[in-house]
């Protein structure tokens, strides 16, 4: 299975649909190329024009539901590299993922709202998705979104 297919496949099994407009939330590039190197922009867990998953972790969201968060915003990176990039085959290797939480005051299971964006990335990249990592946790995001993250991608020249 293709990357691009296997994209596919984890949007049906997440049940959300990501192929409408990614917009970005304010005067920012959702990605800047350079050279071989493309930063992706925080991405929170919004669904068209729907941040799905808000609130503090440990409190009005649990940690099945903040790892849901972070692989709904791994997807939205995903799909702005694949617009960008024609295809996630151009993708040589994730280097670096760093996730923030919204977490309530002793919410310490940081890592673990992380690996659901760690699993979804090796999931469709295969090797290419093993990435270094910063697990944050933060007292607010944007929208009252629960987990946002962003990338930084190593891709073919």
């Amino acid at each position: 299975m293709s990357r691009d297919q296997a994209l596919t496949q984890a949007a049906q099994q997440l049940g959300y649909d990501f192929d409408g407009e990614i917009k970005a939330g304010g005067n920012y590039q959702p990605l800047i190329r350079d050279g071989n190197v493309v930063y992706v922009s925080g991405q929170v867990p919004r669904v068209k024009d729907t941040v799905v998953v808000t609130g503090r972790v440990g409190a009005e969201v649990d940690l099945a539901r903040a790892q849901l968060a972070a692989k709904i915003c791994t997807m939205r990176a995903l799909v702005l590299l694949q617009r960008s990039l024609g295809s996630l085959d151009a993708v040589k290797q994730i280097l670096r993922l760093n996730v923030f939480t919204q977490g309530a005051e002793h919410f310490t299971q940081l890592s673990e709202v992380a690996d659901g964006a760690s699993e979804l990335l090796v999931q469709i990249l295969g090797p290419a998705g093993t990435h270094a990592r910063t697990s944050v946790g933060v007292y607010a995001l944007p929208k009252n979104a629960s987990v946002e993250l962003d990338l930084t991608v190593a891709v073919q020249p």
